[in-house]
């Protein structure tokens, strides 16, 4: 039985949760899934609960997600070792089939599975599904060359997403999971970043939300404190001062894309943190950072 604090915490928990409910009822909330969140069973389990209550409460959540350290374990099973430029994963044909193995099959299927046993009705899918996400070919700049433009090989970036796709799965209740693998104008396959893929999707569905899950408790400053309720000018001066570099410089260029582009709000989330998703859409205080779009309403 409950003790009357506790069911008095909880009811006021709900309480607080209800306005959010209301407000985003029918709205679409793009989460990109990865970090501890999808490695650590007990976060993998509650966040497939939380994904199935967002959509029971009549939100339409969309999943991207990532899976480096999965394909760089399987590389190496093969004998191959991970290669990176500028942070993108230098992606030979026989490492592009490792990705697709890996994303498209055992990650994508594994979060389709959880999700499904907690209630849910998870559908996985990649960008080459009804060719949804069209890509082309990635030129990096090196720096060391002259500025020379390189290819990382089959690492592509987006020309268009087409949202139809997801926006039938949404009208019947499914929630999609999609695993962030583009197709070329002869079907070829690409390698696309996760945090790109879900800002850009946000941008097309004219997500609510946009929702990074992350292994850091969010933006921080150079003394290591966190940063929230940033605009996107903001975010620029921290892009040029340097404050943001390294990982989260995808992250960032995702969300700040998204809001300048029509949705509300990203926020960038700690994935280690239990139910993170749920404190960031259903409580007034939220945990990590927010970046604010012109259209936000306290």
């Amino acid at each position: 039985m409950l003790s009357l604090f506790s069911a008095k915490n909880k009811a006021q928990i709900l309480s607080e949760a209800l306005p959010y409910i209301r407000r985003f009822h029918g709205r679409t909330i793009v989460i990109k899934y990865g970090g501890n969140a999808m490695t650590e069973e007990n976060l993998k389990q509650g966040f497939a609960r939380d994904v199935v209550l967002l959509k029971l409460v009549g939100m339409n959540p969309v999943i991207v997600h990532g899976g480096g350290p999965q394909i760089n374990e399987m590389l190496k099973r093969v004998g191959k070792q991970g290669e990176f430029i500028q942070g993108m994963r230098v992606t030979d044909a026989e490492t592009m089939d490792v990705v697709e193995m890996v994303l498209g099959g055992l990650v994508n299927k594994n979060i389709v599975s959880l999700i499904n046993s907690q209630g849910g009705l998870a559908v996985g899918l990649t960008g080459k599904d009804g060719a949804f996400i069209r890509a082309k070919k990635m030129l990096v700049k090196d720096n060391e060359k002259n500025g020379e433009w390189l290819s990382i090989g089959q690492v592509g970036e987006i020309e268009y997403i087409d949202p139809s796709l997801i926006t039938l799965l949404d009208t019947q209740d499914f929630i999609p999971v999609i695993a962030p693998i583009g197709v070329g104008e002869n079907g070829e396959s690409y390698n696309i970043n996760a945090d790109l893929v879900a800002g850009k999707l946000a941008e097309i569905l004219q997500a609510e939300k946009l929702i990074l899950l992350t292994n850091t408790p969010g933006v921080l400053d150079k003394n290591e404190n966190l940063l929230t309720g940033l605009t996107a000018e903001r975010v620029d001066e921290l892009f040029q001062d340097g404050t943001i570099f390294g990982g989260m410089l995808p992250k960032i260029s995702a969300a700040l894309d998204a809001v300048k582009n029509g949705v509300n709000s990203c926020h960038i989330i700690d994935g280690r943190v239990e139910h993170a998703l749920l404190l960031e859409i259903l409580t007034d205080e939220g945990v990590g950072t927010l970046i604010k779009g012109s259209a936000h309403v306290e």
